[in-house]
């Protein structure tokens, strides 16, 4: 039985992830476009060159921890070592230096491949965590209920300050220099906060379950288990489509309300003080359904199955999402009631596929002998980069190509892709995820059986020992 304090404590850790990556996802595609000042092809291109890089970046990472041995585990060092690094390198990314063009171009780069790097480099250590935390199925269910829950929390507070915090560091002031120094010290704050968390969680987690085989297999072993894993292979296409409907909706959501919505025209929202733009309280609106639906997610498919809650939580978002477009400018209420319900079936869905990812680190070593939790969890961190990146490169494309000009009036064929970038788009991620996950063959009934099985091989070894 894992503790409150534990599951609390495992919680804050991709409280801290989630803070950054919502605003790379919903805030650094327009912070290079209108504040960084690069054309968005030149952008969607760089986030497909980089976080294809980084995908692929992520196996090492998970090869590295599997292999690490330390006074505090395996995974846990990296949150300890990793923290300060992840901040630092955050604000960078989000601050623009005064050079040309070609510097500004090689300097973002540079920045955003180290950030990405950076990021797996202490979030697949993170993620294998679940798998050695627990060996039990329903724990791996609250513990990804509480990852997910603290991770929406940590992005709804980061999605609805982070405009707020602009405009009060610029202080109404609308120049670019100004802009670009507001952004820089916003993160700045979101940053400190990020460490802290890391550190909580590095704090008050344990790790538990041990492998098997004490000593380590060959690195050629892993892999060749790896590539014969079947569920982990569909768990990774089912894990790509979903972010290319995540990043695409995230990523054209202030173009949204900036261009087609035209925010400006309408009162900022004040509460204690502080102005909510709508892009802000949408994106918020959007974070707040994520947690209800991971709240749902663990007793739902407690009952019915993962794999049927995953694909009935998909099948609803993908129509929600094509009648979205057909949305008017002057239709909010709907736009908002719908942002919820698309966000509560995207949020059940994430912590289905953090546990089915543990699910497959004890399929594989039932059938190998050999436990990889680093290389089989560092593969949903890869397909969240190559989701994102497939999504945030189409979005940079087919802004170029609908004729999008920063900080202009739009025309309507650019008006008529930015709404397609919030429904139509993002709907064939969803279809797609739905085609993987019917393919997923461990049922609850056959993870009870692995487990067991593992269990008496335990006992056994021990005894042995």
């Amino acid at each position: 039985m894992i503790a409150l304090r534990e599951k609390i404590g495992y919680g804050l850790g991709d409280m801290a992830s989630s803070m950054f990556w919502k605003l790379f996802g919903s805030y650094l595609m327009i912070f290079y476009t209108d504040v960084f000042c690069l054309p968005a092809a030149v952008v969607g291109t760089m986030f497909l060159i980089t976080r294809v890089w980084d995908s692929a970046f992520d196996p090492i990472v998970g090869i590295v921890a599997d292999r690490t041995q330390s006074r505090w585990g395996k995974f846990r060092p990296y949150l300890l070592y990793l923290a300060l690094p992840f901040a630092v390198i955050g604000v960078l990314t989000f601050t623009t230096p005064d050079v040309s063009y070609t510097g500004k171009l090689v300097y973002a780069y540079i920045t955003y491949s180290l950030m990405m790097m950076v990021y797996s480099a202490i979030n697949v250590p993170y993620a294998s965590l679940l798998g050695v935390i627990s060996s039990d199925g329903k724990d791996r269910n609250v513990l990804s209920t509480y990852r997910m829950t603290f991770a929406y929390i940590g992005s709804f507070i980061a999605l609805l300050l982070f405009m707020p915090m602009v405009n009060a560091f610029t202080k109404g002031d609308t120049s670019l220099a100004a802009q670009q120094y507001g952004w820089t010290m916003s993160v700045v704050v979101i940053a400190v906060m990020c460490a802290a968390l890391f550190y909580g969680c590095f704090a008050l987690t344990k790790e538990r379950v041990k492998p098997l085989k004490e000593k380590q297999a060959p690195l050629k072993d892993d892999l060749r288990d790896l590539i014969k894993n079947r569920p982990w292979w569909i768990l990774l296409g089912a894990g790509v489509a979903a972010l290319v409907f995540n990043s695409i909706r995230d990523g054209a959501t202030v173009y949204y309300f900036k261009y087609f919505i035209v925010e400006d025209g309408y009162k900022t929202v004040s509460l204690f003080g502080v102005s909510f733009v709508l892009s802000g309280l949408y994106l918020a609106v959007g974070q707040a359904a994520n947690i209800i639906g991971v709240i749902v997610a663990a007793p739902i498919s407690n009952k019915i199955g993962k794999k049927n809650t995953y694909m009935a939580s998909m099948l609803i978002a993908t129509i929600l999402s094509v009648i979205f477009f057909w949305f008017d400018k002057e239709d909010l209420v709907l736009i908002f009631t719908f942002q919820a319900l698309i966000s509560i079936c995207a949020g059940s869905v994430f912590p289905l596929l953090w546990s089915m990812y543990a699910d497959c680190t004890d399929y594989s070593e039932l059938k190998t002998g050999r436990r990889a939790t680093g290389l089989i969890f560092s593969s949903s961190s890869m397909s969240q980069k190559f989701g994102w990146a497939i999504g945030s490169a189409i979005t940079g494309w087919l802004l170029a190509y609908f004729g999008f000009v920063a900080n202009e009036v739009q025309s309507e064929e650019a008006i008529q892709g930015i709404k397609m970038f919030l429904s139509i788009l993002p709907a064939v991620g969803t279809v797609l995820s739905i085609v993987f996950i019917s393919m997923y063959p461990l049922s609850e009934k056959k993870m009870k059986d692995i487990t067991d099985q593992l269990e008496q091989k335990r006992a056994e070894s021990v005894i042995k020992a």
